[in-house]
């Protein structure tokens, strides 16, 4: 494998800042005048985003390109593993589906085949960029699946990566975990961790510094610093550990002024996948946007949205059970409803998968748009733009009607009688479905928030069939991503020692 200048950013667990504290490196490295790609061997996600070549890569990965000035490529994430029930995953390689398969065969098995596909991978990246930063997954200290374990250790080492160890703070525990971590390694993967750093810390640093000192002393490690809690970043999280808490109760209706917020409510799917879809709808000042797993929220919510779901029909079939496909329904006839992906497909009319990619049979949508969707072998991944159909949403003119956003999908849906696309997409093609009384629509597009234009839009028109008054202040996200991006780079070069990091890798930090 090539000797690439490669530095690695291994956690004590998930969840504990490592997709973050990787994007930050990029930006660093990048700012600093190098030519810097992220690299996860394996990653286990449903946000999952598409690259230019119309690929699947973890949607991590895609925001570390983003910070490093690149283009995603599908090399940064070889292999992607995407949930389907506790014991099975859809395995992802090179953007393209591999196979459906138990857990257990995954790590017992079938996954040391995927070896030669990640190694390339990283060779490709390692002969085109001076800096690869990787990033682990979960704990490097999982002996249970270490053996096999592709993406910590034993990429380290093929990478020949200086280690960099995180523990998270605000969670508890963190010199146990660190101490826990390193102990549970064996000696030569000990010796590739050069030193930690503590992530996530909220308070005064003073009375933090005599337990690091004594952490050092225990591991024989530096600590690299301490970097803080930051809020508000513009930054998507890599799974659904981040999502926020799914709500039990909706909006009191004590609170009914024109100027009140627009009350989205998203249905929280068991399956629900790329939730980062609503971080730039819930970042606008005039939107209170819950996520919900219940009937009750719905009930004077101003906006439902089915969103994304890796698991369409079963997921249509929780809802039955809960009751919510009445409660969708019934909010239909006074409200607006929105579905994206999976969400539109249970929309139409019917369901109905022949090959039993999901699960075999038929069976019936919510009746509230006139469309069909068929399950397909083959997964439509590819980035996408176009216009809206007719220059309105939910009855409103718009002052700009372009979308912009990524398909990732395996249903191919079809059109009945009196149908009407949502858009036309810039290759000519139709994309989703709006109602005859323009409060349902349907897209396939992932990220259509995530464009100010049609954000901006999509708030307005709904405050507006609310009665509700125009929205004061309108957030730039975009503008917001790139200044959280160099926030959150600034935070860390300003809390790791930098010097001594850059050093690893054998480059110079200005």
């Amino acid at each position: 494998m090539s000797q690439a200048r490669a530095i690695m950013v291994l956690g004590t667990s998930s969840h504990v800042g490592k997709s973050l504290l990787t994007a930050a490196l990029c930006r660093i490295f990048a700012q600093q005048g190098y030519r810097v790609a992220p690299f996860k061997s394996q990653n286990m996600s449903l946000n999952s985003a598409a690259t230019i070549e119309g690929l699947e890569i973890g949607r991590a990965q895609a925001l570390q390109a983003e910070a490093a000035g690149i283009a995603a490529s599908v090399h940064m994430n070889p292999v992607l593993i995407k949930p389907s029930g506790d014991c099975s995953s859809q395995v992802v390689v090179r953007g393209k589906i591999w196979g459906q398969i138990s857990a257990a065969d995954y790590h017992q098995r079938r996954v040391e085949e995927l070896m030669p596909a990640v190694c390339e991978s990283y060779q490709i990246l390692a002969s085109s960029f001076q800096v690869i930063v990787l990033e682990g997954a979960g704990s490097p200290a999982e002996i249970n699946l270490k053996q096999h374990d592709i993406a910590n250790m034993r990429m380290a080492e093929m990478a020949d990566a200086a280690c960099l160890l995180v523990g998270d703070i605000d969670r508890g525990g963190v010199f146990a975990s660190l101490l826990g971590t390193v102990e549970l390694l064996d000696p030569a993967e000990r010796d590739r961790i050069r030193g930690f750093c503590i992530n996530k810390f909220r308070g005064d640093l003073s009375l933090l510094e005599p337990g690091v000192r004594m952490i050092e002393e225990r591991l024989g490690k530096s600590c690299l610093g301490v970097v803080p809690y930051l809020p508000h970043l513009a930054l998507e999280e890599e799974d659904s550990v981040g999502l926020p808490p799914v709500r039990r109760t909706g909006w009191s209706i004590s609170n009914n002024t024109p100027d009140r917020a627009l009350r989205i409510a998203v249905v929280a799917l068991p399956s629900f996948s790329n939730f980062t879809d609503f971080d730039s709808l819930r970042a606008e000042p005039t939107v209170d946007l819950l996520f919900c797993r219940s009937a009750d929220p719905l009930a004077n919510a101003d906006v439902v949205i089915l969103p994304g779901s890796k698991q369409t029909m079963s997921d249509l079939e929780w809802m039955r059970e809960g009751g919510l496909d009445h409660a969708v329904r019934n909010h239909a006839r006074l409200g607006l409803v929105m579905g994206i992906c999976g969400g539109m497909q249970m929309l139409g009319q019917e369901l109905s998968d022949p090959l039993g990619i999901e699960q075999h049979g038929c069976m019936p949508g919510l009746g509230l748009l006139p469309i069909s969707t068929t399950m397909q072998a083959q997964k439509v991944t590819r980035l996408c733009s176009g216009s809206i159909h007719g220059g309105t949403l939910f009855g409103q003119p718009l002052p700009e009607g372009r979308i912009a956003g990524y398909e990732i999908h395996v249903g191919k849906t079809q059109y009945l009688d009196h149908a009407e696309p949502f858009a036309t997409l810039s290759s000519g093609e139709l994309d989703g479905c709006i109602s005859a009384d323009r409060q349902i629509l349907g897209s396939y597009l992932h990220g259509i928030f995530d464009e100010d234009g049609f954000r901006h839009a999509f708030v307005t028109a709904a405050r507006s069939f609310r009665k509700l008054a125009p929205p004061s202040v309108l957030n730039p996200w975009k503008a917001q991503r790139e200044e959280s991006l160099d926030r959150l780079a600034c935070q860390v070069s300003r809390s790791l020692d930098m010097q001594r990091i850059f050093s690893w890798v054998g480059v110079k930090y200005q």
